[in-house]
């Protein structure tokens, strides 16, 4: 009996032991300030290396924002000479390039023509997207086939698609006219006069870039809320109304993103066109980039042709600031919660 006793007291000793010794164990097994990983380690690395990551981080930023800054400095100095094939050594000319400009009717005729252009590229690739994303987001069958079919276009290069519709075109031995024919519409010229050769620029850019906006707007809308529209439901409300009550005003912002993306570059497009009716009939499509192109690379007078290219940059970032802070306004109207 004695014995057990004194069995059962050693036992006990020795768990008791073992408790109190694994705090020490654990305190031992925890690193050091010296070692790697401990709370010393930070003190390890110099001071100077640390102070210097940040501006190694930003780096990559200044090198390309370098790239960017440098050649259009270079174009904008070359603007203040008369630079051209015909003249190897420039003058100073100041800012005679720009005054040539403004005061040239076929820099107004351009400017028209690019404006024609980019509203009705944006106007109508944000009614039809806008339309097929409103399609497309009733979960069918039919819906998630064409939603794969849809980005087909923005596949395709630009300028290949306007090669293809320029055969497509074709008055004689296009398809199009081919398919035209059985009723009674056969052999038009499409590219041949001045209203066809921009409407039909136009055409082959909203079959390019519908789908960028198609898509914009479905993103848009699977992410609205499904509660409003719910509870309009309940209360009877019709399509018509549900549209322009809810889905629109919330959906809106999402699309003037994509407003904004296409009137930017339909505002400096040059391939669609140049590769459809390389600016004619005449100069009926002409637009600021091609004139650029025409002035700097066909007639060989480099700082004219630079100075369109500024003029179309100032243009292009005014439209986008003025964009930009509408929808900045459009955001915070969708954000406001009602008190």
């Amino acid at each position: 009996m004695d014995s057990s006793t004194e069995a059962d007291h050693g036992a006990a000793s020795a768990d008791d032991a073992a408790v109190a010794g694994a705090p020490e164990k654990a305190s031992a097994a925890e690193p050091g300030p010296g070692d790697p990983g401990g709370p010393g380690a930070e003190r390890s690395v110099p001071a100077w290396r640390r102070s210097l990551r940040p501006y190694l981080l930003i780096v990559p930023a200044l090198l390309l924002t370098g790239g960017i800054l440098y050649p259009f400095g270079l174009g904008l100095y070359y603007t203040v000479f008369d630079f051209a094939a015909s003249k190897p050594q420039p003058d100073l000319v100041g800012l005679e390039n720009y005054r040539r400009i403004f005061t040239d009717s076929s820099f107004w005729d351009s400017a028209w023509v690019t404006v024609l252009y980019a509203v009705g590229a944006a106007a109508v690739e944000t009614v039809l997207g806008v339309a097929v994303a409103l399609l497309l987001h009733r979960s069918t069958l039919v819906g998630r086939v064409l939603e794969k079919v849809l980005i087909l276009p923005l596949m395709i290069a630009p300028v290949i698609a306007a090669i293809i519709w320029k055969l497509m075109l074709q008055p004689s031995v296009g398809v199009v006219n081919h398919l035209l024919r059985p009723f009674g519409l056969g052999g038009v010229q499409w590219t041949d006069t001045p209203t066809g050769a921009l409407l039909s620029s136009i055409a082959v850019d909203v079959w390019v870039y519908t789908p960028f906006v198609a898509i914009l707007a479905l993103a848009g809308l699977r992410s609205l809320p499904a509660s409003p529209f719910e509870a309009a439901a309940v209360d009877g409300a019709s399509w018509w109304f549900t549209f322009r009550k809810l889905t629109m005003p919330m959906l809106w912002p999402y699309v003037l993103v994509a407003v904004i993306f296409r009137f930017m570059d339909s505002l400096k497009v040059f391939d669609i066109i140049y590769a459809l009716t390389e600016g004619g009939p005449g100069d009926s499509t002409v637009v600021l980039q091609i004139r650029a192109y025409l002035e700097a690379i066909r007639f060989q007078r480099y700082s004219f042709g630079l100075s369109y290219m500024i003029v179309l940059w100032a243009v292009v970032y005014l439209a986008a600031m003025v964009l930009v802070r509408y929808l900045g306004r459009i955001q915070n109207r969708a954000a406001e919660v009602p008190k």
